[in-house]
């Protein structure tokens, strides 16, 4: 049986950002525990409900993308003690028009990271409270809320710190047991 493939969406559109860094240092401590696939949103336009006319290309593929994947993993930054908007607008295109909801039902968890010492806690929060509300299994516990330090990484953005690396699989296990268990 293949690993449970992970849609990502990194609330962050930053090419270096240390959200997107986190991304793909959670992909490598997965190994084959789980697949994740970061998808893109920074090619979503905003929001609006005229648009369903018409579907731009890059949300019908987001949307697919969405279908297609067993869970889905945020990974936001913190701005103002909450989400991106980026991430935010991922979500409500892939939540709507009514009765196309592409995130009803999926196992889902949020993580997020900033430089500071509550590691994006307020960010992560918010994000899993509107998985929740658009219908997704939110796993909750354990959580990550990761405060990034310099000193933890090499100079290629790979995380080296054996405790983090140690959670961060313990973390991975949790999920791939929740998906399992919710999917």
């Amino acid at each position: 049986m293949s690993a449970p493939v992970v849609a990502v969406l990194v609330g962050s559109l930053r090419a270096k950002s240390i959200n997107r860094r986190l991304a793909e240092n959670i992909a490598r401590i997965a190994g084959d525990r789980l697949q994740l696939k970061i998808l893109e949103i920074g090619d979503l336009p905003l929001y609006n409900d005229d648009l369903w006319a018409d579907p731009p290309a890059s949300v019908l593929r987001f949307k697919q993308e969405i279908a297609a994947a067993d869970a889905v993993m945020a990974i936001t930054p913190e701005y103002n003690r909450s989400f991106s908007a980026p991430l935010k607008n991922a979500i409500d295109w892939g939540s709507k028009p009514m009765g196309k909801n592409v995130f009803s039902g999926k196992p889902a968890v949020a993580t997020g990271a900033t430089p500071g010492a509550l590691g994006a806690l307020a960010g992560v929060m918010a994000t899993a409270q509107l998985l929740g509300v658009v219908g997704c299994a939110v796993m909750t516990t354990p959580g990550v809320y990761f405060s990034a330090k310099p000193e933890h990484h090499d100079e290629n953005g790979v995380l080296t710190e054996e405790g983090t690396i140690s959670f961060l699989s313990g973390w991975i296990d949790s999920f791939a047991t929740w998906i399992k268990k919710v999917g």
